[in-house]
C-alpha cells in the first residue's frame, strides 16, 4: 500500500502506477453525478447531443450533498452507492472518463472497462460525508440545477482522500478482501 497525493492534472500519467489498497489524496477539480444525472447524460448520449460536460480526462464522484451550513461550501459530502451507476460507467470511461469516485463493489463489466480504458476506481469513506466536506474548497452547479442535490457540480478539492479499489492490472480490492475472509474463516 503506498500514500500518495496527486494533482488530478497529474492523475493520467500515473494511473497505471497505482495499485488497489493505495491511499491516494487528491487535489484538484472533479464532478458529482448521481443516477439521475448519469440518466440524463446517458440519454443525451444516445439522441446524439451534447453532454453538459466533457468526461474525457475527468473524475465523477458519486455525491449529491445535503444543504451547506452558513459559511460552509458545502453540506456532507459522503459517496452514494456506485453499483447503480454500473450500466453507465462502461460507455463514460470508453469515452474518456479516468476514474470514479463512490461506494460499494463494481460489476465485472465496470471492472473490464475500467482495464480497457486504463482508469481506475476509488473508494471514499460511507458515513464520513461531514468530514470529507472539510477537503472540498468549492461547489458550483454546472448541469441540471432541477436535479436539486443530484445535480452535477464542479467541485475543487484539496487532499480528498480515496483508496484504490479497482486498477488498470485487473486487481479488485472488494474481491480481494472477500476472498481473504473466506480463506482466514476456514
Amino acid at each position: 500500500m503506498k500514500e500518495l497525493y496527486i494533482d488530478i492534472c497529474d492523475l493520467k500519467s500515473k494511473i497505471e502506477e497505482l495499485n488497489i489498497n493505495d491511499m491516494i489524496y487528491l487535489s484538484g477539480e472533479i464532478y458529482t453525478a448521481r443516477d439521475a444525472a448519469h440518466k440524463r447524460m446517458y440519454e443525451a448520449y444516445e439522441k446524439g447531443m451534447d453532454m453538459p460536460i466533457s468526461v474525457k480526462d475527468q473524475i465523477i464522484y458519486y455525491m449529491g450533498p445535503s444543504p451547506a451550513r452558513p459559511g460552509n461550501v458545502i453540506g456532507a459530502a459522503g459517496p452514494t452507492t456506485s453499483s447503480r451507476m454500473d450500466k453507465y460507467a462502461p460507455k463514460l470511461l470508453d469515452m474518456g472518463l479516468m476514474a470514479m469516485i463512490g461506494k460499494g463493489k463494481r460489476s465485472d463489466e465496470v471492472r473490464e472497462a475500467v482495464i480497457k480504458n486504463k482508469a481506475a476506481y476509488f473508494a471514499a469513506i460511507g458515513g464520513a460525508g461531514a468530514l470529507l466536506s472539510k477537503c472540498i474548497q468549492s461547489s458550483e452547479i454546472v448541469a441540471y440545477e432541477d436535479l436539486g442535490t443530484e445535480a452535477i457540480r464542479r467541485l475543487v478539492v484539496k487532499d480528498f482522500p480515496v483508496i484504490t479499489v479497482l486498477d488498470t492490472k485487473g486487481g479488485d480490492l472488494y474481491k480481494e478482501v472477500a476472498e481473504r475472509c473466506l480463506i482466514d474463516n476456514k
